[in-house]
């Protein structure tokens, strides 16, 4: 992607990823790309190939051949530490909270902070509070456990979490699923203050009113394969639902 004459370097690159489950080639040479404050969608029916490949990108799973450069440098990225070391982070479509812990609980899961012994719980609500003012200034019920939030609000607690320990790349799974209108809007706001922040975002999702709403590229699995990667201002829902169907690469919309 070209920038002013010059040549901007990747985000994140995933270089000719495979992966088989025993004798199934889940991912089959594929190359995506994502560069800093744009959002990629990632789309294709069920079992082609998407999730598992982001699961590479998340530390979920080792590809067999292939390679992940982050700002152009080749990154070894082993298991989900290693990916939160290079700043990626994910929010899976069950969002993986805890739902009888409240906000505060629920972003330092697992990296709470200490004060000699104890949990600093003050400096942990305040750092949410933080955070969440800056993301959602409405969201009030830091002490309610999250399973009594809206499905927005459970969002914007994942959403707040990657954001707190400074994710650079967001991968998000069907962050609107099961949302109404209202609170899918709440979302939506919240993807476009990330990208105008800087981050990159892979948005994966079965709903292509998301994706043309949100993405600047859609990239197109089929079978395991890459059909190809489309500006979206270039096509319509129809070129990329041939693509989905078909695995056929509208005419002069290579991005």
């Amino acid at each position: 992607m070209a920038d002013g004459g010059q040549m901007r370097v990747p985000l994140v690159e995933m270089r000719r990823i495979s992966l088989s489950f025993g004798g199934v080639r889940a991912v089959d040479d594929v190359t995506i790309d994502l560069f800093p404050g744009e959002v990629v969608g990632l789309v294709g029916h069920n079992g082609a190939g998407k999730s598992t490949l982001i699961k590479v990108l998340s530390g979920a799973y080792a590809s067999d051949s292939g390679g992940i450069w982050i700002d152009g440098q080749e990154a070894a990225i082993h298991n989900a530490r290693d990916a939160r070391r290079y700043r990626i982070e994910t929010i899976y479509q069950n969002l993986a909270l805890a739902d009888n812990l409240d906000a505060c609980a629920n972003l330092f899961l697992g990296r709470e902070l200490e004060s000699g012994v104890l949990l600093d719980e003050a400096a942990m609500e305040d750092a949410t509070r933080k955070v969440m003012n800056r993301l959602n200034p409405n969201f009030q019920k830091f002490h309610a456990p999250v399973a009594a939030l809206s499905g927005g609000q459970r969002q914007s607690v994942a959403i707040a979490r990657a954001v707190h320990f400074n994710a650079r790349i967001l991968i998000m799974d069907e962050p609107t699923a099961a949302l109404g209108v209202q609170e899918a809007r709440m979302v939506h706001e919240l993807i476009r203050q990330l990208k105008r922040e800087g981050l990159g975002i892979f948005l994966i999702s079965h709903d292509l009113h998301d994706v043309f709403d949100l993405s600047d590229r859609v990239s197109v699995m089929r079978h395991g394969k890459l059909v190809g990667t489309v500006n979206t201002k270039d096509v319509t829902k129809d070129d990329v639902l041939g693509m989905i169907i078909l695995g056929k690469l509208p005419a002069a919309a290579k991005a």
